[in-house]
């Protein structure tokens, strides 16, 4: 079984994902939310950061709680409810990803560029 991060990210406890949680549902609720979330690619650079075993432990921590929280189908506005079910999830990312942004490379970009590019 995969340890969890030990982040209690806004009182979730462990029903936050893990990093093999993020990258088991990562692209399933990114294709669900690419209409409603307007930063698409720099989400997705954060994600191939996140993978990264060059990021450094802090930024990458932040980023899967971040991308775990993303993922997880109960939050605190419902993914389903329309034109608000991402405006939680959009909060909680865009304070991670400009927390971390030194970490998110012309490579991580470039990675999330190409894969949009290929799911479209």
């Amino acid at each position: 079984m995969a340890q969890k991060s030990g982040f209690d990210f806004f009182g979730f406890g462990d029903k936050v994902g893990d990093e093999s949680d993020v990258r088991e549902k990562f692209w399933g609720t990114a294709k669900k939310a690419a209409r409603q979330i307007p930063f698409m690619e720099e989400l997705v650079a954060a994600y191939y950061c996140a993978m990264d075993k060059n990021t450094p432990l802090r930024a990458k921590g932040i980023l899967v709680a971040a991308l775990g929280y993303f993922v997880l189908p109960t939050d605190v506005i419902p993914d389903f409810v329309f034109g608000l079910g991402f405006t939680d999830d959009i909060a909680v990312l865009t304070a991670a990803i400009t927390t971390v942004k030194a970490h998110i490379t012309p490579a991580h970009r470039l990675a999330a560029k190409h894969a949009l590019a290929d799911r479209s």
